[in-house]
């Protein structure tokens, strides 16, 4: 596996990503998360995922050489309480479902805290949707990732996670 920072002509591949999701968690009856309708075509989840671009916290895992996951690193968002020391936060992990089984989601985040730590920072934080099962949540813990605090935007069910190096 190899992991590129984002370039040209990623966003729709990230995109496809996400639609590739959406569409496994809806076959589950698990729409709570990100809905029931695909990222593509939806302008405000393109503004996003080019945002990401960007501002450069974009990187493609590569799995058999072909895009399977993305990963983005960036400022912590509003709705979480603020960190109280310097740290790495990640604002979108996404795996390509045609890639599923291979590790994808785990190598990018063994690759986040490896940047971490290069960066001397000792605090990764990431955020999830809690509701449902809560299998979201049990995977990042699975990934040594500690729950921090619950939170809510409108009726969305989040909780943060941190791991520290």
């Amino acid at each position: 596996m190899h992991i590129r920072p984002g370039r040209d002509g990623d966003v729709p591949i990230v995109l496809g990503m996400f639609d590739s999701a959406v569409a496994w968690l809806t076959a589950q009856g698990r729409t709570g998360q990100w809905g029931e309708h695909p990222f593509t075509g939806n302008e405000r989840r393109t503004r996003q995922v080019t945002g990401w671009l960007e501002l450069g916290g974009m990187h493609i895992a590569e799995h058999d050489g072909r895009p399977a996951g993305c990963i983005v690193l960036g400022a912590a968002p509003d709705y979480v309480t603020p960190a109280t020391e310097p740290e790495l936060y990640i604002q979108a992990l996404v795996t390509d479902h045609r890639h599923a089984g291979h590790g994808i989601g785990r190598a990018l985040l063994d690759w986040a805290l490896a940047q971490a730590s290069r960066r001397g920072v000792a605090l990764v934080r990431v955020d999830c949707y809690a509701g449902g099962d809560g299998r979201l949540v049990a995977y990042y813990e699975s990934c040594g990732f500690t729950r921090t605090a619950p939170f809510t935007v409108g009726e969305w069910p989040g909780m943060l996670l941190h791991r520290r190096l």
